[in-house]
């Protein structure tokens, strides 16, 4: 979940001593089909199958207000939902290995958004975790998805847990994609790593908060060997337990 607008000012300051892309956008458009035309504009949706996930999941049921523009937003219990050019992004990252039938890991699954993205994509034989620290956002998610797909829920193909996702989700390990929805200032999980399948694949922010982070690819090969590759500068608030979460 990237940081909030509260928190702009201290990043501000942060920026000066690091530099990061450019990844705000700030598309604001009328409709969910708008939101992914600019999207796909601006090349950050480049392949259908990721268009047709964003598609078919309305924005406006995970996200309280200004669900169409391309920024970040609150969602209550002091966490944010991701602006949706970065949701495009991990789709376009971990599409290789959200094929029909593939197991994903969804920490930091906030409104539940990118959990029902990714199901959309592993298709009713696949499965998808989505796992936050905080219960009432977990029950807000799971009354987001039922109100978008109720079967969903019902045939399992959407699990919503609360948990502390630093640790991952065992029971139902290991994982062809996990996705960490905030920054691992300490360094990758190693339950996280623990979890990932061979030839599997995580996306992950790493680093300290207000300093700057770098958004890590994670493959494990056949033979369970991690390859790491960073992939660009940004800015996600800590991955963490509810005590520790940064008021917005």
């Amino acid at each position: 979940m990237f940081v909030s607008r509260r928190l702009s000012l201290v990043l501000s300051q942060a920026n000066k001593r690091q530099k990061f892309p450019r990844m705000f956008f700030m598309t604001q458009s009328a409709s969910n089909d708008e939101l992914i035309d600019a999207l796909k504009r601006q090349k950050v949706v480049k392949h259908e199958d990721v268009e047709r996930a964003m598609r078919s999941v309305d924005r406006g049921f995970y996200c309280p207000s200004n669900a169409y523009f391309d920024a970040p937003e609150s969602i209550g219990y002091g966490a944010t939902i991701s602006a949706p050019h970065m949701h495009a992004y991990a789709l376009e990252l971990l599409r290789d290995q959200l094929k029909p039938g593939a197991k994903v890991l969804d920490v930091g699954s906030g409104s539940g958004y990118l959990t029902m993205c990714f199901a959309k994509m592993v298709g009713p034989n696949g499965k998808v975790v989505g796992i936050d620290h905080i219960p009432a956002l977990v029950n807000s998610s799971i009354e987001n998805v039922r109100r978008d797909c109720p079967e969903y829920l019902e045939n399992g193909l959407i699990k919503l847990v609360a948990g502390d996702g630093r640790k991952g989700f065992l029971e139902e390990a290991p994982y062809d994609a996990i996705h960490v929805g905030a920054a691992a200032e300490e360094g990758v999980p190693p339950e996280l790593l623990r979890q990932l399948a061979p030839k599997g694949r995580m996306i992950i922010p790493v680093g300290p908060t207000l300093v700057g982070q770098e958004l890590e690819q994670i493959d494990k090969d056949i033979n369970g060997h991690v390859h790491r590759k960073m992939l660009m500068g940004v800015r996600f608030v800590p991955l963490c337990d509810k005590d520790s979460q940064l008021p917005l």
